[in-house]
């Protein structure tokens, strides 16, 4: 329902608010629907926890205002009886559903007399008059209110609505604004009056700019000041202008907690979190030496508060993180090859197992025409999402260059259009090799480690590097070099994980181990060489971190 406003003309319609303490305050129904509840947007803040964040509203029907329980956990009582829909008459005392709670009295009024008796009858502050043991419990109260909004609540918006609420009720203050920094400038995050209604932005009419750099120049930790000739200001407007009698600016510093939990408070001016304003058109603040220690405690309480939403919003955010990269490494799992060939002339066994949540390694088996099969395996340099990002890419790229191609011509290819979209800024190291029916070996080392061919008889060979890394030179020249294989050898292509794979002294796996695995199995199938490597790794490793991705990838030559 869109809010409207009363018709000119008619009585004034306001809620005299009156607390378990025996304190009252007025609020006027300006507009309707009027809602009343404890959520911060409401119209009419109760603060206290019984009552249910929309808990009733006010409506205009046939020129009646008719009052409306919103499915309250409580239910709403007028004079004693429970209602759901309630035309209200003058005087009418509102209730919550539990005993000593907040009640409201309906009253229309010509204006005048009527609030002038309101504020006699009461114990509400006003400004100049020393604060008698009424007005100091009623000070007490909103500081307990904002203690169990701080227990209660849900929302670090309600909390902070709270702690307005009783520094408003602490220093008789007519408005209160509490502005976050964020990226350098300030941010609204509370808009009250005294009686716990919102107000919109514009109602601070004190340029942020101005409480900026008083911020940056205070002396003191609980005001500051600011000076008529500001800046800020346009030319012959200042403070005075806006008819202000009474400002108070109290700095919300940073609170950061340490390894032994102990809580630091930062003061200096470039760790402040935020500044909590407040003003008044009538009278003086109250800043007596007790309301000034509430105060100081209420500015820690809110820092500390804002300190805990940021390290939850860290958290969330490091969560969403976690998630994606998790949905990231199923998706860069999936990529990799379900099945190799495990029977027939050419047959491969490979894993890549990634340092971090997504790796940088990629690895590929598939056939290259009718008699022949291609094997690639490639290392992006770098670390972490964007050499896991850039891995895929270069998957995706291979299979749509490979096919049909010549060897040198797809990686002169893979090269160019990994310069083009890294500027040289990232490369990769590629072994792209074919074998032939007729046990027919050809291959390109673009700056890969040097595999190893292990002969069935028990012989190692390096296939060394034929050209540089792809992505650093647009216009390098690839070469690529061809060995004959006999029945039963194998091909041991791996990354640098596999020989850098470091135990928990730091000692690293080394090739010479991986040299001596590969001659004692010699004799043994392709899956029986790598799972021995892989079992070694392991063995090694002990399960210490590992700062790089492990890619292995064993093809045999198997002829019938």
């Amino acid at each position: 329902m869109t809010p409207s406003s009363i018709p000119n003309g008619r009585k004034l319609a306001v809620l005299l608010v009156i607390d378990p303490n025996g304190n009252r305050t007025r609020a006027p129904i300006g507009q309707v629907p009027f809602r009343i509840g404890r959520q911060p947007e409401s119209d009419l803040v109760i603060r206290d926890s019984r009552v249910s964040r929309q808990h009733a509203r006010i409506v205009m029907e046939g020129g009646d205002y008719v009052l409306e329980d919103t499915h309250s956990r409580h239910g709403t009582l007028v004079n004693g009886a429970r209602i759901e829909r309630h035309r209200l008459q003058d005087s009418d005392r509102i209730e919550f559903g539990f005993p000593d709670s907040t009640q409201l009295i309906f009253k229309l009024e010509d204006g005048g007399p009527s609030r002038l008796l309101d504020s006699v009858s009461g114990a509400e502050s006003v400004p100049g008059i020393t604060a008698g043991p009424a007005q100091n419990l009623a000070k007490l109260r909103a500081v307990l209110e904002m203690a169990r909004a701080v227990e209660m609540s849900g929302t670090t918006r309600e909390v902070l609505a709270a702690l307005v609420d009783a520094a408003l009720a602490i220093t008789g203050m007519e408005r209160g604004f509490l502005l976050v920094k964020q990226g350098g400038e300030l941010e609204m995050r509370v808009a009250r009056d005294r009686y716990g209604r919102p107000l919109p932005e514009n109602d601070l009419r004190v340029p942020r700019s101005v409480i900026q750099r008083a911020l940056q120049r205070r002396r003191e930790l609980l005001s500051m000041n600011f000076e008529t000739h500001d800046e800020g200001f346009a030319a012959g407007h200042s403070i005075a202008d806006l008819d202000l009698r009474s400002v108070i600016s109290v700095p919300l510093v940073r609170i950061r907690t340490t390894d032994s939990d102990a809580t630091n408070i930062l003061a200096s001016a470039g760790e402040t979190a935020g500044v909590l304003y407040m003003d008044s058109r009538i009278g003086a603040a109250d800043l007596s030496a007790g309301n000034r220690e509430l105060l100081q405690a209420l500015a820690i309480e809110a820092s500390t508060i804002l300190e805990n939403a940021r390290l939850l919003e860290e958290e969330r955010a490091k969560q969403r993180m976690e998630e994606e990269l998790n949905v990231a490494r199923t998706i860069q799992r999936s990529l990799l090859p379900r099945q190799l060939p495990a029977g027939g002339w050419f047959r491969a066994a490979g894993s890549s197992l990634a340092s971090h949540q997504v790796g940088g390694d990629y690895f590929d088996v598939f056939p290259a025409g009718e008699s022949a099969w291609a094997t690639v395996v490639a290392d992006v340099s770098g670390k972490g999402v964007s050499s896991a990002l850039l891995a895929t890419l270069l998957q995706g790229a291979f299979l749509a260059t490979a096919a049909g191609a010549p060897a040198i011509e797809t990686i002169e290819r893979i090269n160019r259009f990994l310069g083009d979209r890294t500027e040289g800024e990232k490369y990769a190291t590629i072994f792209y090799s074919w074998m032939t029916r007729e046990g027919s070996l050809s291959y390109i080392n673009a700056g890969h480690c040097p595999p190893l061919l292990v002969r069935n008889c028990g012989e190692l060979e390096s296939l060394k590097a034929t050209a540089m890394p792809v992505g650093m030179f647009s216009e390098a020249a690839f070469a690529a070099a061809t060995v004959q294989l006999s029945a039963g050898d194998k091909v041991v292509v791996y990354s640098d994980g596999v020989t850098e794979a470091r135990d928990r002294n730091g000692e690293f796996f080394g090739a010479t181990r991986l040299r001596e695995i590969a001659v004692h199995h010699a004799a043994g199938s392709c899956q029986e060489l790598h799972a021995a490597i892989q079992d070694a790794v392991v063995a090694f490793t002990e399960g210490a971190p590992q700062a790089d991705d492990i890619t292995l990838v064993v093809i045999e030559y198997r002829p019938a």
